[in-house]
C-alpha cells in the first residue's frame, strides 16, 4: 500500500525561520535608482551570486551591489531538487563538496535561517556491471578523500529503502552524510544576511550594457541608471554568455532544460536521495512529504524554453514506478523546469576572463552550482579580498577552452547526475 497522505501541517517547509515565516531582506530594492558606484557589482541574484555577496560582506567588503533581472529564486536556484552530495569522480569536487556540506550543516546557526538540511544520504543504483565498476572507481577515490561511501549489494540497498524493486539492480553506492535542503530559504538566507551586512540587492533590474572605463572597471547600465563598478562578477547561470558578450567575451556554456515534479504529500518513508545511473532518474522526499524528482530526457538540445512536457511526465512515471511500484497511485501536483548551465567539460568557469581582469565569471556548473554555492561563495570572497586564490581559479579559467596548455590541467567531471 502507498505510504499514507499527510493531513496536517507538520514539517511544512514554508516555516524557514524561528518566527515561522520565510522573510526576504528588508532592504531588498525593487524600485528606485541604482547607486552611482560600487566596489563590486554581482550580476545575477541566484544562490551563487548571493553566496558570494554574503561572504564578501562577512569579510568586510560591503560596498557590493547585486543586480537581478527578475525576482529572487526565479532561475535555476529556485527550480532544483535541493540535493547536496559528496559523491563525485574528481578529487577537487569531492573536497569542495566536503566543505560545502559542512557549511550547509552550519547554515541555520550561521545565518539564522532553517533550510531543513537533513543528511539521509545519496543512494546511487546500478543496472549493469559497467556501472558498478564506475561507482567502485569513484568510491575508491571518495574513500581516499575521507568520504565514507560504500558499495552495496542490492539486498543491502533494499534495507535502506525497503520499497525498492530489485529486479535489474546489480549494485549500489551509498554515502550517509550526503543530504537535501529546501532551496528557497537557502537562497533567501544568503540574501537576507548579505543585505543585513550592507549589500544592496536590486530585483527587476536587467543589465543592458557594460561600458569599460579608462583605468579599469565598468559602467553597468540598467533601466534604473548606471552603477560604476571597479569589478563585475557574472553569476547569471545559463544566461552568462549573453552578459559576457556585452564586452566581447565568448563563454561556451549553454542551457539544457531539466524538468522536475512534485507529488502530493505522503507520510515519511524515503530517507535518502535515490538516483538510477542508467536513466538519470532521481527522487527524494521533502520534509512536507512530497516525492520530488526528475529524469534525464536526452536529445532535446540547447534551449531557454522552460515549459513542462508530457514526455517528461510519462518517462518519469514509468521509471519511478519500475523502481518503486508502491508509488504507482500517487498524484503529481506540480511540474516545472529549470536550466542546467552546461559547460563543454562538465566543470565550472571561474576567475577573471582573459584580457578582462575586472570581469569575473562564476558559471558553467551544469546542475550543481546550487550545492557548490556555499564553498564557491566563500572561496571567491577570500580571493577578492586579498587571500591567495584557491586552485579552482586557475584550473577552471575560461582560457582552458582556447589554450591547449591549460586544457590538460584538470580532470573531466563525469558524474554530473542527480
Amino acid at each position: 500500500m502507498i505510504p499514507g497522505n499527510l493531513d496536517d501541517d507538520e514539517g511544512d517547509e514554508s516555516r524557514a525561520d524561528a518566527s515561522g515565516e520565510i522573510r526576504l531582506p528588508a532592504t531588498l530594492e525593487s524600485s528606485g535608482p541604482v547607486p552611482p558606484k560600487a566596489e563590486i557589482v554581482i550580476v545575477g541574484g541566484g544562490v551563487i551570486g548571493l553566496a558570494i555577496a554574503y561572504y564578501l560582506a562577512r569579510r568586510g567588503l560591503t560596498d557590493v551591489v547585486v543586480l537581478e533581472r527578475g525576482y529572487l529564486a526565479e532561475g535555476a536556484s529556485g527550480r532544483n531538487g535541493g540535493g547536496i552530495r559528496q559523491q563525485w569522480s574528481t578529487e577537487i569536487n569531492i573536497r569542495l563538496m566536503q566543505e560545502s556540506v559542512d557549511l550547509c550543516r552550519r547554515f541555520a546557526v550561521d545565518l539564522g535561517v532553517n533550510v531543513w538540511f537533513r543528511q539521509g544520504g545519496y543512494l546511487f543504483l546500478a543496472r549493469s556491471q559497467k556501472e558498478v565498476a564506475r561507482l567502485q572507481k569513484n568510491i575508491d577515490l571518495q574513500n581516499r578523500c575521507g568520504v565514507h561511501t560504500k558499495m552495496l549489494e542490492p539486498k543491502a540497498a533494499q534495507e535502506i529503502v525497503p520499497e525498492l524493486d530489485l529486479r535489474g539492480i546489480v549494485g549500489a553506492a551509498y554515502n550517509p552524510t550526503d543530504g537535501i535542503l529546501f532551496p528557497w530559504p537557502f537562497l533567501w538566507g544568503y540574501a537576507r544576511q548579505a543585505a543585513a551586512h550592507g549589500v544592496r540587492i536590486f530585483t527587476q533590474t536587467p543589465v543592458s550594457g557594460l561600458v569599460p572605463q579608462q583605468g579599469g572597471g565598468y559602467d553597468v547600465v540598467t533601466p534604473r541608471g548606471a552603477v560604476r563598478a571597479r569589478r563585475v562578477i557574472n553569476a547569471t547561470g545559463a544566461w552568462s554568455p549573453q552578459l559576457a558578450k556585452l564586452i566581447g567575451v565568448d563563454v561556451p556554456t549553454y542551457p539544457i532544460r531539466h524538468e522536475i515534479c512534485s507529488s502530493e504529500p505522503l507520510k515519511p518513508f524515503l530517507r535518502p536521495m535515490v538516483s538510477e545511473l542508467s536513466s538519470g532518474l532521481y527522487c527524494s522526499q521533502s520534509m512536507r512529504g512530497e516525492i520530488v524528482g526528475g529524469v534525464t530526457l536526452p536529445g532535446h538540445g540547447s534551449t531557454y524554453a522552460m515549459g513542462s512536457t508530457l514526455e517528461f511526465l510519462a518517462t518519469y512515471a514509468r521509471r519511478l514506478v519500475r523502481l518503486m511500484p508502491i508509488l504507482g497511485d500517487i498524484k503529481i501536483l506540480r511540474q516545472w523546469a529549470g536550466p542546467y548551465d552546461q559547460s563543454p567539460d562538465g566543470n565550472p568557469i571561474l576567475g577573471a576572463a582573459p584580457a578582462h581582469p575586472d570581469f569575473f565569471l562564476a558559471c558553467g556548473f551544469v546542475g550543481h552550482g546550487f550545492m557548490m554555492a556555499p564553498i564557491v561563495g566563500k572561496l571567491y570572497a577570500e580571493y577578492l579580498t586579498g587571500d591567495k586564490p584557491h586552485e579552482i581559479f586557475s584550473r577552471y579559467t575560461l582560457g582552458r577552452f582556447s589554450d591547449p596548455a591549460l586544457a590538460g590541467q584538470h580532470e573531466k567531471e563525469d558524474f554530473n547526475i542527480g
